[in-house]
């Protein structure tokens, strides 16, 4: 049997949000209710670096969050799709712009993201979902920030390439 009929019958269709939404609430909720501890990718990559440094505190499940997260990534974007071949996710970035200049961008990015997270003490999925699920103050502040910049730079960039990203 294809892969890829494997794939499609464990997620046929991409669920909506009014469902998702609501079991992703569930979800962290019940999860800081029984760990005491926000449901945080960049805590999931910290806590993986300390694991692989061999230093520093680490919790176990939350690298096994971080290797989920990078398994997730790779099953979805090789074996859910219409074509064969290496599909990076920048199909569409690449299609508009040369390859010399995706790459530095891309890391610029990466690396600003990366920042960001350390600035604001974690990433968007620890502020905006689980931060703002405990009502703190900081969370609203950096979801309202990340949020409002990627509206920005969403809208700077559609103007820029002409309506091709």
């Amino acid at each position: 049997m294809d892969n890829q009929l494997i794939f499609a019958a464990l997620l046929p269709e991409r669920a909506p949000w009014f469902i998702l939404g609501p079991l992703l609430g569930a979800l962290t909720a019940t999860f800081f209710l029984a760990m005491n501890q926000p449901l945080g990718a960049s805590g999931a990559y910290t806590q993986t670096l300390n694991f692989l440094r061999r230093n520093g505190y680490r919790v176990i499940w939350r690298i096994w969050y971080f290797i989920g997260m990078a398994l997730g990534g790779v099953i979805v974007t090789q074996f859910l799709q219409d074509s064969r071949g290496f599909r990076s996710g920048f199909d569409a970035f690449r299609a508009a712009s040369p390859l010399w200049l995706v790459i530095p961008l891309i890391f610029i990015g990466s690396v600003l993201i990366g920042y960001g997270a350390k600035v604001a003490g974690g990433c968007t999925s620890g502020h905006g979902i689980c931060g703002i699920a405990q009502r703190s103050k900081s969370s609203i502040v950096a979801t309202c920030t990340f949020m409002s910049s990627a509206i920005i730079a969403t809208g700077a960039i559609r103007l820029i390439s002409g309506g091709k990203l």
